[in-house]
């Protein structure tokens, strides 16, 4: 029997941090909303998760928003040491994981995977489109942190090499496009020609 309560679900992780080079600069400073991306994200972290932490190197950058920041603890490799990071100092069994260029969250997606975890153990709980991964929107366990930790240089920065040897409950495209039928759950902005069209998109709603 799978002994998860709803206190194994307390923490939320926004990784952000790191130079964008198809972006051209640091995605934290990403202004939208008539603000910076991550207030537009924080306040819907924090309405659904009791505990929200920032993972970044640049923690004067978010004094002013009461949100506990991280550090990476193996830094240089990329989101993975985010995601390691987040793990590592979550106050709970899991971590959901998002990236500070993700302007979307589903609170009813976060239900159903939660869900899942309650029903079946497992050390991460992921998405895929297809045969693709997506390592984002996604819960990430302390149980798997032994073998995270050992095969870290190993992956050599690769989330999907450390998933592959962890216990990952995997959700496939079809269930996903039940809550996201147009994947923008899992819109991340990559280049400027993203962020000019989703900031077009954003003026008008």
């Amino acid at each position: 029997m799978n002994n998860i309560t709803m206190s194994d679900f307390m923490s939320a992780a926004l990784l952000a941090g790191g130079s964008s080079q198809r972006m051209g600069f640091d995605k934290q400073f990403f202004h939208i909303y008539k603000g910076r991306l991550f207030e537009h994200i924080l306040p819907k972290l924090s309405s659904l998760f009791e505990d929200v932490m920032i993972v970044t190197g640049q923690p004067e950058l978010y004094t002013n928003t009461n949100i506990r920041t991280v550090a990476d603890e193996i830094p240089g490799f990329g989101p993975l040491s985010g995601i390691h990071a987040a793990v590592k100092k979550s106050i709970s069994k899991y971590v959901y994981v998002l990236a500070c260029d993700m302007p979307v969250i589903n609170g009813c997606y976060i239900d159903y995977m939660i869900d899942l975890l309650n029903k079946h153990a497992a050390d991460a709980c992921v998405t895929r489109k297809g045969s693709r991964i997506e390592p984002f929107h996604a819960f990430y366990g302390k149980t798997g942190l032994p073998t995270f930790e050992a095969d870290f240089h190993e992956s050599k920065g690769c989330i999907y090499y450390i998933l592959k040897r962890i216990n990952t409950l995997y959700i496939p495209e079809s269930e996903a496009r039940n809550f996201t039928p147009d994947w923008s759950l899992f819109y991340n902005i990559n280049t400027p020609e993203d962020y000019f069209e989703y900031t077009n998109k954003a003026s008008k709603l």
